[in-house]
């Protein structure tokens, strides 16, 4: 019986640990504001061929 609540609790600590890593992976800075240019964060624009 001690086993089984060992391995239930193990698992609970893994699953949580994997909701926690997911939830605070993201970006540095957090998501952009409103008031930035929505592709500022995406690098240098395509040069044009004419």
């Amino acid at each position: 019986m001690l086993l089984l609540f060992l391995e239930a609790l193990g698992a609970l600590l893994i699953l949580l640990f994997i909701v926690w890593w997911t939830m605070f992976s993201g970006r540095n800075k957090g998501e952009p504001t409103e008031t930035e240019a929505p592709d500022a964060s995406h690098g240098p624009k395509p040069e044009k061929k004419e």
